[in-house]
């Protein structure tokens, strides 16, 4: 989201906003480069400037990774797919590609990512390099599905990556926080469309949590929300089916994704905004209100639904094995405080990969994401979580709302030195450098 004024290379009068509204930015100027030859004109000229560079995607990350006032630049024309090689399972697509276009076209062509999040406004370069993932018991984040990704480094040199070219690159760039160059293509691991069956039914905190282990061993994806100042969760299952389709019917699909989890909820989280009191019991009857359905399509039309009431998110990634007891002390701190919290808490689950700054890297992981609606304090509820999430070694998303700095995640990532040396040797003069990233990643 933003305010600007055209585009080009030109000087800029706007002011860029992330979608939370949380993060702006005032770059001298925008750059919108058509080619990769274009974006390393646009390099060497802002090096020159003594300009530092950010790309941007769709501003769904709620830290000020993008942020610079130097130049920022948009890949809006490096988009749409490149090639696909179907004898590999792969297909190559420019990285400013939103994802609901990756996946309406892939779907086209009868391919799929193997998983996804459930949001897909983002920007494919955008989403691998801040780590977006969805839930899985063996599939992974999205950028744990890359097979080669197209880097252009501070000095204008466009690296080919994978993990037989530039192996070293290739391991760190995948998550690389805008920190290593800037991705102009990616090749993803793809596989013949396919059908999921979501088997979404209310559950009570006990129960889930009790279950917790069997519910992730006995389905491909699971995932739960929990309602705070209740005992009750909903729960989503999303299993592989022969098919045939057979979606939510239009009124279904009306009265859960629109009128429950967006337009109800929109004005349910207002009245909780103006009078907090009211959020325990208001969160008693949401908790209730969305009912048992099974449903069945192709996997994008599964993962991914609508979010278009804002809010602010804490995520963090802890052991597996650890996600019962963190999570029943985030309710206790919540039962025994005066916090009055309207969205519900998001628990999903990850295997282990090898990307060096992956939430997931090395261990199996699982996922707590604590929201809050835009424009209500969260600093407070953020704080007393955080606190729990770190004493569990926990890992914050790097899209979303943390406090974390360079000497805290130099012990919870094994390979953070790789990371960081690798970064002084492809960018020792910080071109892609700004204050978030000398939090995170020293300097």
């Amino acid at each position: 989201m933003s305010t600007r004024t055209g585009t080009g290379s030109g000087k800029s009068t706007a002011t860029w906003r992330n979608w939370a509204g949380n993060v702006t930015a005032r770059p001298v100027r925008e750059a919108t480069p058509a080619s990769v030859g274009e974006l390393s004109a646009a390099l060497r000229r802002a090096k020159d400037d003594g300009l530092k560079v950010k790309p941007v995607g769709s501003g769904h990350s709620f830290t000020a990774t993008a942020v610079t006032d130097g130049v920022l630049i948009r890949p809006d024309l490096l988009a749409g797919i490149r090639s696909i090689d179907r004898a590999a399972g792969t297909v190559t697509v420019g990285a400013g590609t939103p994802l609901k276009r990756l996946n309406a076209a892939l779907a086209r062509e009868g391919l799929s990512l193997t998983n996804m999040g459930d949001i897909m406004e983002q920007t494919v370069s955008g989403a691998v390099s801040t780590g977006t993932h969805g839930t899985g018991r063996e599939s992974a984040s999205i950028a744990a599905q890359i097979k080669g990704l197209e880097l252009v480094t501070a000095d204008g040199t466009v690296l080919t990556c994978s993990a037989d070219e530039n192996p070293e690159v290739f391991a760190a760039a995948r998550i690389g926080l805008g920190a290593l160059g800037v991705i102009t293509a990616i090749t993803f691991a793809v596989e013949p469309i396919f059908f999921l069956t979501a088997r979404e039914e209310p559950m009570t905190f006990d129960k889930v949590t009790g279950d917790f282990d069997a519910l992730v061993t006995e389905n491909e994806h699971f995932e739960f929300y929990w309602f705070p100042h209740t005992g009750n969760c909903t729960t989503k299952r999303n299993n592989r089916s022969p098919g045939p389709a057979a979606p939510p019917s239009r009124i279904s699909a009306f009265v859960e994704d629109e009128l429950l989890s967006n337009g109800l909820f929109q004005v349910v989280n207002s009245l909780g905004r103006a009078v907090p009191a009211a959020i325990p019991g208001i969160a008693k009857i949401s908790s209730k209100a969305l009912s048992a359905r099974t449903y069945t399509d192709i996997p994008y039309k599964v993962f991914t639904s609508p979010r278009r009431v804002r809010f602010m998110e804490m995520e963090y990634a802890v052991p597996r094995e650890a996600l019962v007891p963190t999570l029943r002390e985030l309710r206790a701190m919540v039962d025994r405080s005066r916090l009055r919290i309207s969205f519900p808490v998001e628990v999903r689950t990850a295997p282990a990969d090898d990307i060096a700054l992956s939430t997931a890297a090395g261990r199996e992981s699982a996922y707590i994401a604590v929201h809050m609606y835009r424009g209500t304090p969260y600093q407070a509820y953020f704080t007393a979580a955080e606190r729990i999430f770190t004493a569990h070694e926990g890992r914050p998303h790097w899209g979303k709302v943390h406090t974390r700095d360079a000497e805290y995640f130099s012990k919870a990532y094994p390979r953070f030195g790789e990371f960081t040396d690798l970064r002084d040797r492809l960018d020792p003069d910080r071109l892609f450098g700004n204050d978030y990233l000398r939090r995170v990643l020293g300097d």
